[in-house]
């Protein structure tokens, strides 16, 4: 057993704790993170053997959420162990990873393996802010190669004062929330969500951020420094095969090899211009074309030099990375683009709405290359999404979900549902979209938008964001006001210099670049995912940003106006209707009926869905008018109650010898007293008078503080 170590640090009004030799002896590097009473364990693994033939780093994060971790048992009446990762677990994993990645050498092949399990959930404090300082902590423990520390931590605002790091209740109350990553004094990964909030603000927060996320990283370079191992080396030598040759004779060296790389980087540098920049490329096809023409060129001189294959494919690892770098070179020194554009400038864009005449919404957004067909159906309020997860239970209203089909981006590939990458993108504008939606009273449909990427190059997120916006308003849905969203790119390199375009595109996205994605809508923010190839941003970038997010977005909003500007007054005659009516609390069990008996037989009979909720609300849904309208009635009968005054006609029940019972509607009867039966004489048998059966007239005179009704005959005439 390992000596337990303990570091605590008070931050934000809570304590964080990080222990180390607690758990997990075999790992790398493990630790456990405190804060408040939510636990989390981190470790860090790196296999010993490289992966031979890959050509990327293969680096895992993996989120668990463990049910026991706040006292629960899944929901599920047949499956009690915890499965598939939840939407929540994958995109904290995703923010855990984005933020660790661009601190490895991306020429490590060996398998690195981070995983963060929560093991103790208080509900109070969300596991992602402790998980990523975990991650980072464990890294920095290990002997793996890494360039760390960073932490991560949560920024809001709460009428006019910043919240640090605040609990779910306190989220509720913000205005915005901001979740930003530090390495140092620069930002290397964000996720923003936020109530149309201004850019100066959003800035202020991000400045805010760094002033209380040093002590974090103060405490893990102290922890590394008593604790941490030292890190191993790993050869990044070229291998060469030493039964490979140049010639039939002579053996290849390493010198050999390298003058030959050497030539052939001289070589695309001197051609490459003329494909890339000489004459603007207007599609990623032809550019891809274009590349592997010189790419060709390359190959075929070094055949002629009697290179094998293998040294070929060796040699020319370089080539990717080249172009890029050719690319960002252009644009920080020239300011100029690969397809001719100003650094601000948007593709073309195009917008279009209604295009398939059953579907309840649609529209198809279209900027550049990039094209996505978004489609909104509206449901039942009982069609919500049933959240059972560690941190998220209740109901869904509202669902985004983004699919990216091979043939979006020209290739041939399995099928095999939904990976991170597409709960990501669905997640992120799903965000966007969420503070410009109708409250539930006002429209109680359950909304589904599905966005199909029929085409991708460059943010087919920030084009699904606007799909769905526009698919929304042609659904009639009563959004508050419309929503774009743009990708912000960075050309950068190891000097420090650096240009920020709008707008980003294959092959922008490179080393030195980021991925800022802004949505929002002509009134400010609503949401903002950052990744991004460098070290970190610093503050000044991502001032540039905003500012560019917000000049693009103006633009998009303009064009995406000409196709619809508001929500249609009218929905879809394909769409369903919702009527919504009140009952007493105390009827709901007439409604329905025993053992739900009577609520199945009204939607048997009418056709239509019922959702009843606990404060007597009734949805009734239906696409048709007839069945609503036979449902309603039927429910108003079952719950209908007696008015003082009020005439029904009704159906004597029961004789007693000083009156008669007399049902005035399904469920509730009231009793006519010998007295209140006739006018003109007194009734002694009042068998002569009334049967069981007979309808009669009848005028409610009183009900008592029991429900007791008193009725009325001769009154009612």
């Amino acid at each position: 057993m390992n000596k337990k170590h303990e570091f605590k640090l008070e931050w934000a009004g809570k304590e964080l704790k990080i222990s180390t030799g607690v758990l997990a002896h075999q790992t790398n590097g493990s630790c456990l993170v405190q804060y408040g009473d939510t636990v989390i364990l981190a470790t860090a693994v790196i296999n010993k053997e490289k992966n031979e033939g890959m050509d990327f780093f293969p680096l895992m994060v993996e989120f668990e959420e463990k049910m026991y971790a706040a006292g629960r048992i899944k929901g599920s009446r047949f499956i009690k162990r915890e499965t598939r990762p939840t939407d929540e677990a994958i995109l904290t994993a995703r923010l855990i990873d984005r933020g660790l990645r661009p601190l490895f050498d991306e020429r490590i092949r060996q398998n690195v393996q981070i995983v963060v399990t929560v093991l103790q959930h208080d509900g109070e404090n969300d596991p992602d802010i402790p998980s990523i300082i975990g991650a980072s902590c464990a890294l920095e423990l290990s002997d793996i190669p890494w360039d760390g520390p960073i932490a991560g931590i949560r920024i809001g605002k709460i009428e006019k004062e910043w919240v640090l790091n605040p609990s779910y209740e306190a989220r509720d109350k913000c205005e915005f929330e901001l979740t930003a990553c530090y390495f140092g004094d620069k930002v290397i990964n964000i996720e923003a969500s936020a109530n149309e909030t201004d850019e100066k603000t959003m800035y202020e927060a991000f400045k805010f951020g760094s002033k209380h996320i040093k002590s974090v990283l103060q405490l893990q370079e102290q922890i590394r420094k008593e604790l941490g191992k030292e890190k191993f080396k790993i050869d990044f030598t070229e291998e060469i095969d030493s039964d490979e040759v140049l010639d039939k004779n002579q053996k290849a060296s390493l010198k050999q090899f390298e003058d030959l790389k050497a030539e052939a980087i001289a070589y695309a540098d001197k051609h490459i211009d003329k494909y890339l920049f000489d004459v603007p490329v207007g599609t990623k096809t032809e550019r891809k074309e274009k590349v592997s023409a010189v790419k060709e060129e390359m190959i075929e001189m070094l055949k002629k030099k009697n290179v094998g294959k293998e040294k070929i494919k060796k040699i020319l690892e370089f080539f990717d990375t080249f172009i890029e770098e050719r690319v960002s070179e252009a644009i920080i020194k020239k300011s100029k683009r690969i397809d001719g554009r100003k650094l601000d400038q948007i593709r073309t864009l195009n917008s279009e709405v209604g295009l398939m005449n059953r579907l309840h919404g649609s529209a198809l957004f279209e900027r550049g290359e990039t094209q996505v067909l978004s489609i909104v159906t509206l449901g039942a309020p009982g069609d919500e999404q049933m959240l059972d997860g560690m941190e998220l239970t209740g109901k869904k209203r509202f669902m985004h979900h983004y699919n990216f089909p091979p043939y979006s981006v020209g290739e041939a590939r399995p099928m095999r549902g939904a990976g991170r990458r597409e709960v990501g993108h669905g997640a992120l504008a799903e965000k966007a979209i969420m503070p410009v939606l109708p409250k539930k009273e006002d429209f109680p449909y359950t909304i589904r938008v599905v966005s199909e990427v029929m085409g991708s190059n460059g943010s087919s997120s920030m084009a699904s964001t606007c799909g769905c916006s526009l698919s929304l308003m042609d659904a009639g849905v009563p959004i508050t006001t419309p929503v774009a969203g743009v990708a912000i790119g960075l050309a950068s390199n190891e000097k420090g210099e650096y240009k920020v375009i709008t707008d980003i595109q294959d092959l922008e996205d490179g080393q030195g670049g980021m991925d800022f994605k802004v949505t929002g809508t002509k009134n400010g923010i609503t949401a903002i995912q950052m990744d991004t190839k460098t070290r970190g941003l610093s503050l000044e970038i991502i001032e540039e940003a905003l500012e560019k997010g917000r000049k693009g977005r103006m633009e998009i909003l303009e064009v995406m106006s000409k196709a619809i500007d508001k929500p249609r007054a009218e929905m879809s005659k394909y769409a369903p209707r919702i009527i919504t009516i009140k009952i007493n609390p105390d009827k709901i069990r007439d409604v329905i009926g025993p053992g739900g008996k009577m609520i199945n037989e009204i939607i048997d009979k009418t056709g239509v869905s019922i959702d009843i909720e606990d404060d007597g609300t009734v949805f009734i849904t239906s696409v048709s008018e007839n069945g609503s309208k036979e449902a309603v009635e039927w429910i108003e009968r079952l719950t209908e109650e007696a008015k003082i005054g009020k005439v029904y006609e009704g159906t004597v029940v029961r004789l007693m010898d000083f009156g008669a019972f007399v049902e005035i509607f399904p469920g509730t009867d009231g009793m006519v007293h010998v007295s209140e039966i006739s006018k003109t004489e007194r009734v002694n048998d009042i068998k002569k008078y009334l049967k069981v059966g007979q309808k009669v007239k009848v005028k409610v005179m009183k009900i008592d503080d029991q429900g007791r009704i008193n009725l009325s005959i001769k009154q009612a005439e």
